[in-house]
């Protein structure tokens, strides 16, 4: 009923272009590996990049949106945080064994875990969280570039990584 009297004052007053607008559905919407993302520009409330530690063991980098609903979309990419030697002294040496079980495990298709989306049933499966692990800082980027660039200007796009 409500958008009905919209309606009728827009068409009265001479504002139907402007009530069109306010509807529209425009969307954005990133295809990675992952899976596909869609979101209305509208329902966006903000995008973020940032920067952290986990546990000592990986530093993320994560773009976030956040909508007006439930869902969040987690954009991120991980890389471990190589242990480092209190003086210094035998650090290539800790560098040269981390390279050697990352190559060993490239030799056999076996992929890291750090490497990959892990969530913890039911904690993260239902936090209302979508998340993408993305391959490189540089798609990390390219995507938050993307996705603010589109939501600022209010008109749908679509991302792929290349």
């Amino acid at each position: 009923m409500k958008i009905r009297c919209a309606l009728l004052c827009a068409w009265l007053l001479g504002l139907g272009p402007c009530i069109a607008q306010e509807n529209s559905q425009e969307m954005w919407s990133a295809t990675l590996p992952g899976g596909t993302f869609v979101v209305r520009l509208s329902a966006v409330t903000s995008v973020s990049r940032h920067e952290y530690v986990v546990d000592g063991a990986a530093r993320v980098n994560e773009v976030v949106i956040a909508t007006t609903g439930s869902l969040i979309g987690r954009f991120y990419f991980l890389e471990p945080v190589r242990p480092t030697t209190p003086t210094g002294l035998g650090q290539s040496s800790v560098n040269a064994v981390i390279d050697k079980l990352e190559q060993a495990a490239d030799r056999v298709d076996v992929e890291p875990l750090w490497k990959k989306v892990v969530k913890s049933y039911p904690v993260a499966t239902h936090a209302h969280t979508v998340e993408y692990r993305l391959e490189s800082m540089d798609q990390v980027q390219a995507l938050f570039d993307h996705a603010s660039e589109a939501w600022r200007a209010g008109r749908g796009a679509e991302f792929s990584p290349e």
